[in-house]
């Protein structure tokens, strides 16, 4: 090997411009029937050791950012598989005090029961999005940031399958909608505009809300929610 050779193999991650280290971060989000919900992470060293967090990771050299958004998802709250989605890069010059550091920032969709707990799962923990601590780092800004990307989505490509228990009644679907857009809706108009869309099959089965009513079960078709989510839609309400 000559010395250029040699040269090339010294610098593969050492260029000679500063550059900074990049990590993921991961806003979880859950429903429990009735509040949306983000799952965080107490941190348990310096910096801001004792403060919620988002599970979140400094990025390994042989992976690509989502790659590493997934490992530290598994790693800090078991998860794996969960629907995740990138929505934006935080790169603050003083974001984190250790060094510079540029965040890719992702959201996740999953039923909270499937959260069965990682390596520092005694320290997670579901919140309210209107009881949420403040958090380290800019996570609050992630998280705000966070929410606006879930809003937009949710015109453009339906939600709820990630979220919701395999068979549910209109009315937590329509719980889900309006947690997430924080608005009320019209029952009967949000019923129309979700059947015109052809995307639940209603059950057999009842559930049963009060001793005087019942509410009949649906679940999503799975093909027509996949066609839907690939092609897009412009959900008006």
């Amino acid at each position: 090997m000559n010395e250029s050779e040699s040269s090339e193999k010294d610098l593969k991650y050492c260029y000679r411009y500063p550059h900074p280290s990049v990590t993921t971060d991961c806003v979880i989000f859950g429903f429990d029937g009735t509040k949306l919900k983000v799952l965080l992470i107490e941190r348990g060293v310096e910096p801001f050791r004792g403060r919620w967090a988002f599970p979140g990771g400094f990025m390994r050299m042989d992976e690509s950012a989502e790659e590493g958004a997934r490992r530290e998802l598994e790693e800090e709250t078991g998860l794996t598989g969960a629907y995740i989605r990138q929505f934006h890069t935080f790169t603050a010059p003083h974001r984190d005090p250790r060094e510079r550091v540029v965040t890719i920032a992702f959201y996740a969709l999953v039923r909270m029961q499937d959260v069965k707990g990682g390596d520092d799962a005694a320290d997670a923990q579901w919140f309210s999005l209107d009881e949420v601590p403040q958090l380290a780092f800019d996570h609050d800004q992630i998280l705000r940031r966070a929410e606006q990307a879930l809003r937009q989505q949710i015109h453009f490509e339906p939600i709820g399958f990630e979220l919701l228990p395999e068979a549910f009644t209109i009315k937590e679907l329509q719980n889900l909608y309006e947690a997430i857009l924080d608005v009320h809706f019209d029952r009967r108009n949000f019923y129309n505009k979700m059947r015109r869309l052809e995307m639940l099959e209603q059950l057999e089965e009842t559930a049963n809300p009060s001793r005087k009513k019942e509410a009949f079960l649906f679940r999503f078709n799975k093909s027509k929610y996949d066609e839907l989510k690939q092609k897009g839609f412009r959900l008006e309400f």
